[in-house]
Order: structure tokens, then sequence, then C-alpha cells
């Protein structure tokens, strides 16, 4: 799936994301790089809204392990399960957000998983950037349920 193609499906599956005026800047194997403006997402202070900062973490993570799904012919229900968010100074422009699989997430044995089970786990990181500066990151677990087809 390449980025223009992403970014169609998320504002019209998740319409959060065209709010949020989200943007696809990568999509590889191993990475996907979402990107979000600070106007539509900003707080009282002039800074991202914590919300938007995590939305879109949570966004660039779940958009990894979606078009690795598809690459793999895979249909599934993707959800988050649970996560963690840290943030470590406030974001104040335009930022990125770049999730990669964590590495007790082996792709094979996830694919595995869900074709043996029906169900696998997957932790993603997503790290935020803003000015080149790291400022949060995400630790999410996803699950994939298998719906054929």
């Amino acid at each position: 799936m390449h980025a223009d193609a992403l970014a169609q499906y998320l504002h019209d599956h998740i319409p959060l994301s065209r709010a949020m005026a989200v943007t696809v800047q990568t999509v590889e194997p191993d990475t996907v790089v979402l990107a979000a403006p600070l106007a539509p997402n900003i707080n009282h202070r002039d800074t991202v809204f914590g919300g938007s900062a995590s939305a879109v973490a949570i966004l660039a993570a779940w958009s990894l392990l979606h078009t690795r799904l598809r690459r793999e012919g895979l249909a599934s229900r993707l959800v988050i399960q649970r996560n963690q968010m840290e943030y470590l100074q406030p974001i104040v422009g335009d930022f990125s957000a770049q999730a990669t699989l964590d590495a007790d997430t082996p792709w094979p044995g996830f694919v595995r998983m869900l074709a043996r089970k029906g169900k696998a786990r997957a932790t993603v990181r997503a790290v935020l950037r803003c000015q080149g500066l790291v400022v949060g990151e995400l630790v999410g677990e996803f699950v994939a349920l298998d719906v054929g087809g």
C-alpha cells in the first residue's frame, strides 16, 4: 500500500484522521510515518493537545500493522488492546509519529499465530518528533482477529 492509498483509507475509515489533517509521509515494510499540523490539534497553551499526539501515534502504529497484514493478504480486524504514552516535552509545532514493530514481536511468528489460532498480538512503538526532537513515545499492544477472506 502506498502513502496516498493509506491516507485515503485513514480519512475514509477513521474520520478523526481527516479532522486532525493527518498525512502519510512514509509507508515501508518496517516503518510508517504519519504527520499532523499544529493548527487543528492545538490546545489552550498553543501546543499540541495530548489526545491528538496520542491519536496520531496510535494511528501510525495501527497503520504499520494494517499495511503489513494487507501485504500478506491477511484479512483481519485490527484493534488496540492497551497502550502507554510518554510525553517528553510540549509539542510546539507540526509533528510526526514513526511506528516500528517492537523487537519482541517477530513478524513471522505473528503471522503464524494469526493463521493457526485466528488471533495474534503485536507490540508497536511510535516515536513522536517535532522540529527534529523526540517529544514523545507510544508503546501499543494490538490484537489482530482473523475475519477470513
